[in-house]
This record gives structure tokens, sequence and C-alpha cells, in this order.
């Protein structure tokens, strides 16, 4: 099993990556606001690459994990165009984009650039984990206040103690006003591909609504939702890696096997 690692420069910031070398579909990971690709879920599935032969690259957005830039300069946009910029420079052939929360609407927002640009061959498959499209949206009209939102636009910022870890998520108000221009529940979303969504019942952070809400704006027959009735955000439990794993297997199996 052959793995790389590399820095790749992206307005003139380093995006940091990893990849293991092997046979197509490539899986993409796609990490969370605030997570990195060396989390349990992204080395699961470079394990299970490297087990099986194929091919896996996972990388951190600006401002996460191993990559340069500052946190709060990310917008959905920014690292929307830092996720095209590494699939066009480090990937060939069908890929298979894993989105983890955050990084599922970055998925659906990559299908539909890609679409945009002819280019919908590519994306091959959609697994989705927990995933949050347009979770800013969400956010600005049934969980924020009417003093936060008026702290958000004093201060430009928004900050929310988060059980993941000890410093509080920060939500900025150019991450809310790019968070509009880049909203995907709002009409069909055409992916062009087989979809795999999971998604658990237990998840404080992204109601399981969003799962059904996602699913139904999917128009293609190729989709499936499974919910885990106690799973939580995060989906890390063994069982959660294991079924996550399973999905692996058929996602291959559809799309070797149209």
């Amino acid at each position: 099993m052959s793995k790389e690692s590399g820095q790749l420069s992206f307005d003139e910031v380093a995006i940091a990556w990893r990849r293991v070398m092997g046979a197509s579909p490539t899986f993409v990971w796609l990490g969370g606001f605030r997570s990195d690709m060396m989390g349990t879920k992204a080395q699961a599935i470079s394990d299970y690459c490297g087990t099986t032969g194929r091919a896996f690259l996972r990388f951190d957005y600006s401002g996460h994990g191993e990559s340069g830039g500052a946190f709060e300069d990310g917008t959905i946009s920014k690292w929307l165009s830092e996720t095209l910029a590494v699939l066009d420079e480090l990937t060939d052939g069908p890929l298979i984009l894993v989105g983890s929360s955050m990084g599922g609407w970055i998925a659906l927002r990559a299908v539909q650039e890609m679409a945009a640009a002819n280019r919908s061959g590519r994306i091959a498959g959609l697994i989705l984990l927990a995933p949050a499209p347009d979770f800013t949206a969400r956010m600005l009209e049934h969980e924020l206040t009417g003093e936060e939102k008026a702290v958000l636009e004093k201060t430009g910022r928004h900050e929310v103690p988060t059980p993941y870890g000890p410093a509080p998520n920060i939500f900025t108000k150019a991450l809310f006003d790019d968070g509009q221009a880049n909203r995907v529940l709002t009409g069909p979303i055409d992916t062009h591909c087989p979809v795999h969504i999971i998604q658990g019942m237990n998840d404080p952070d992204v109601p399981w609504q969003t799962a059904q809400d996602l699913m139904e704006r999917l128009p293609s027959d190729d989709v499936t939702l499974t919910y885990v009735k106690d799973g939580d955000h995060r989906l890390s439990r063994e069982q959660d890696i294991a079924l996550l794993l399973r999905v692996c297997d058929i996602m291959v199996e559809q799309v070797e096997n149209p």
C-alpha cells in the first residue's frame, strides 16, 4: 500500500493532504466544521481503502487541522473552492465523495459546480454522514435569539460552546452571508449519481428531519437514507464505523455495476 502526503498551495494558503494510492473509484473525505482529516471516520476509510486496494484522499480546509490560513476567514465558498482545486490537482477518474456534517453541504455544492462545468461524470457517488446543508440559514432562522443576532451584526461573530473541544465554535457574519448564496435546500438537487445518507436520530446538532428534507429534494431513484436510532452527530462508535464501511462496499458495487 503506497501512501503520500503533501501541501497544495491555493490562494496563497497551504492546503495539507494525505492519500492512499489505489484503484478507482477514489474515495474523498470532506470533513465537517472545525474537524480535521485525522478523525476516526476518515482514518477508518483510509484503512479500509488500504485493505481493499482503493484510492483515498483526505485534506484539511484552510483554517483547519494541518492547513494554513485563519479559521475565521473561512466561508462555504472558500472551502468549496479549495475542495474543487484539490479534486482537480490530486485526483483523476471517478470519485466517491464522503461528506460529514458541513462536508455533506460542500459535497452537494461540489456536485452542482461540477455539473455547471459539464463535468458531472467525475462524481460517481455520494456518502453523506449527518449532512448539514444550509446550516447557517437554519441557525439564523430557528436557533439564534434576537439578542444573538444583534451581537452578530455588531461584532461580526457569534460564539457557541461545543462539547467537542474547549474553545467555542465561532460563526462569522461573513460565513452566514456567504451561506445564503450557497443554499441547496431550495429546490431539487440533481446529483447525477447514487447517494447514501446516514443520519443519527439522536443528533443534537443536525435534526434528523434535515436528512429527510434533503432526501425529498434528490430526484434520483438511487437514493438511500439510513437512520441510526441511537446515533449522535459524530457517528464514530464502533457500530457506526462498521455501518459506514458497509455503505462504502455498497457504493463501490453501485459505481462499478450501474
